[in-house]
Parts: structure tokens; sequence; C-alpha cells
């Protein structure tokens, strides 16, 4: 809420009309003293914020708060479901509902509710927004109490990742089943807007300070048609960039041509986990069922350069055993744009990649690797083991496992935000 500022006060005009010679001197010397201003209210100072990570544990429905950098301590965990027997009623009453729960469920889950997703601090770190695949919506807890301060349910039957803007004030959500992306007001959870995409949009990225959006679109991730011949029913998967503020699409980029273009007709062109250059100027992303990534230039519209990356000889080679269609699945890039990070999710390992040469380093073994993003001081890479239920961070400069965590249920998504300082977890909802 925006506060007006406050009038200053009008100066007052005094008189003195045949009062003598007295009267007169102090009319005089009135009149040139300054006239004190009224104090202005001080303007409430902003409350101190602490950098940490959040972890989602997709499986529990709860969110780790790890320190940022350092020894990543845990600091305590929330609770994201409160209303989770309110959503399950609402869901259990409704046919069309139950129907696509239970596909997500033993879809895109594996056999459990999908109960967090992505999450993004507001800018005053009070509150913590998260998408919540199974209840097709985004929710905002109340990072003191524990509270749901506002719910959006999104278009269709699934909500996926999410973006904030560089300001903090928007979040853009996929709602994976309607093929949309919603833009909300991070603190009120107002719909701005929404723009149309490719099947399943799954990863959102602003760009230009906040001008555009970028959106992948995936396909069908969940048959198991899965044989580079039945490709096509995958469906139609393409990048949406959109004007941020109009919604406007400004564009679309296929990656078949461009894959096909470059002899890679043997990849698919499902655009997954994706990370720009610090300049903007080159976009890297890693597709279905491929063991490495793509190097895409911005301005000449082409593919540049693709990296394969070793594959794990224990892991098969049976495409409908991997999950949900990556083989590898999870990205990130240091502050400097020298090194790429990344998690090679069905074969159980996660490198620092050298950008120049895209040479890999040493094979840090992982448990089924989910993401990848940066620590607080940009020193190291911090990939998600769903498989082994920890968060482990790897040297930047050496390539090197630095420590692990343990987590909760499944951890997917790891972001950076902010809480108050001296913050502790609220009771258990």
């Amino acid at each position: 809420m925006t506060t007006a500022s406050p009038e200053l006060p009008r100066a007052h005009r005094r008189r003195f009309r045949g009062y003598g010679a007295l009267a007169t001197t102090l009319a005089v010397v009135a009149a040139l003293a300054p006239i004190p201003a009224a104090a202005a209210p001080a303007a409430p100072t902003p409350a101190a914020l602490d950098e940490v990570m959040f972890v989602g544990n997709n499986w529990e429905g709860t969110v780790d708060v790890i320190r940022s950098r350092g020894d990543y301590a845990r600091r305590g965990r929330i609770n994201v479901v409160p209303d989770k027997q309110k959503r399950l009623w609402e869901i259990y009453l409704n046919p069309l509902k139950l129907a696509f729960y239970l596909g997500i469920q033993q879809g895109p889950g594996e056999g459990h509710d999908q109960l967090v997703d992505d999450m993004y601090t507001t800018p005053d770190g009070t509150a913590l927004v998260a998408s919540r695949p199974s209840f097709a919506d985004v929710v905002s807890i109340d990072l003191s109490t524990g509270a749901v301060r506002w719910r959006f349910p999104v278009s269709g039957f699934r909500s996926d990742h999410m973006a904030v803007s560089p300001d903090g004030t928007r979040v853009a959500v996929s709602a994976s089943t309607s093929n949309k992306v919603h833009v909300l007001d991070i603190n009120t959870g107002r719909q701005l807007g929404s723009f149309s995409t490719g099947d399943k949009p799954h990863e959102n990225l602003f760009t230009g300070g906040g001008r555009h959006i970028w959106n992948m679109s995936i396909g069908e991730v969940n048959t198991s048609l899965d044989d580079p011949s039945q490709d096509w029913t995958k469906g139609d998967r393409h990048i949406t960039i959109a004007d941020a503020g109009t919604l406007q699409t400004v564009k679309e980029i296929d990656m078949r041509p461009r894959l096909d273009a470059v002899g890679r007709s043997d990849l698919s062109d499902a655009v997954r986990p994706a990370v720009f250059t610090p300049d903007e100027r080159k976009l890297y992303f890693q597709v279905s069922f491929f063991n490495g990534f793509v190097e895409y230039d911005v301005a000449t519209d082409a593919i540049t350069r693709v990296a394969t990356l070793p594959k794990n000889p224990n892991t098969s080679e049976d495409r409908t055993t991997w999950v949900n269609d990556s083989r590898h699945h999870g990205l990130s890039i240091s502050p400097s744009g020298a090194k790429l990070c990344v998690a090679g999710t069905m074969d159980d390992y996660a490198t620092v990649v050298d950008r120049a040469t895209l040479a890999p380093g040493p094979l840090v073994t992982a448990s089924k690797p989910y993401w990848a993003t940066v620590s607080g001081d940009g020193r190291d890479c911090v990939i998600s083991e769903s498989g082994a239920d920890q968060v482990t961070a790897i040297s930047f400069a050496t390539g090197q496992k630095v420590v692990s965590v343990p987590v909760g249920d499944h951890p997917q998504r790891v972001r950076i935000g902010h809480l108050p300082s001296g913050w502790t977890p609220p009771a258990a909802q």
C-alpha cells in the first residue's frame, strides 16, 4: 500500500497594527525570523533482512530454510500446505479435479503428491510465495505466523515453475495444463495479466531488466511414447517471449529447425532448465532425453554449440524409465559467466563445465540431482539431490564437493530469498 506524503504547513502571517514602537519592532523581528517547519514523520526504517536459501521439498509440502553460503546450515522449516485438508476436500468433491490430481500423483509425482514446486520471497521478506502443482495454485505464506495470506488458483489443473521480476514485485507462474503463464502481484496475489504459450509451459525467465518474460514449453512428458520416431506426439514445443508490461507475445522460437540446421535432428526441441549469460547474449538450455546442453546465440537466432556430457554406464537406456523425459534437469551459471553447473539427473552426478571449452570438470556423485542454483556469495553451485533428500554445494573454482546438508522429502527447486533478521520458524500449522 502506498502512503501519501504529508503536506508541509503553510507559513502564518501576522499583522500588527497601532501597537506603538515596541509592537512595530516585534513585528519586524517576527517577519524576518525563520519560521520553523513542522517535522515530517520519519520514514519507517526497512527491517534488516538476512539472505537465505529456500529448498522446496516437493513430496512433503515443506520448505527448508538454510544459510545461503558457508556451511549452509539449516535455520528452520516452513509448512506450505497448512490448508491441505481443505484443498483435498475440494478435489475429492470434484470428479474432474480428482482425475487430474490422481494423474499428477501417478505421473510427474512418481506416486506422490506434488506439494511445492517453486518459491520466492516478497521484497520485505515477510512472506513466501509458492506454486503447488497438485493443488493447481500459488499461495503466499506468512513467514511469522505460517498462515496463508492469499491464494491464486491457476487456470487448468496444475501449477509449475515460476520466475520473479528483478524488482521482486511480480511473479510469473506456468499453468501447465492450460498452456498459459499468469503474472501476479507478489504482495497481493492479484493477477496483472497472462499470456499463451506452447504445450505444457515450464521454465520462466525475466530478461532485459524485467522488460521481457521467456517461457519454455516442454510438451507432453508423461506418456510412454518416448522413442524418437514418436516425438511428434509430444505436442507444440517452443519458446514464447512476451512483453512483461503488455503481456503480448513478441516472438516465438521453435528450436526444431535450429537444431536441424546444426545436424542435431536427433535431439528433442523441448527446452528444459535454461540460463542466460550475464550479458544475456547467450542462452544455455537442456532438452528432453539428452545428457548435455545446447548453446544459443540470441542476436543471430542460431544454435552455436552443443555439449555432450558423460553417461553413467549404470543408467538404463530405456527412455521410459527417465523421470518426465528429463535425462539431465538443472542448470546454473557462475556470476562471471565463466562456468556452468549441470545436474545430470538420471546419470546421478553433477559437474562444473568451463564455458569457453564446454569441457566438464570432475563428476560429483549425486542421487537424482533435480536443480542447480548459485550460492549467495557466488562461489558455489548448489544442487538438490532428490534421491538422497539433501542439497549439495560444489565449488565453481575447483569443481569439487564442498558440503551436503539434509533437507526434507524429495527436494527440487532451490531459490535465494530473504528473511527478517532474527527470524524463527512459525509454529506448525
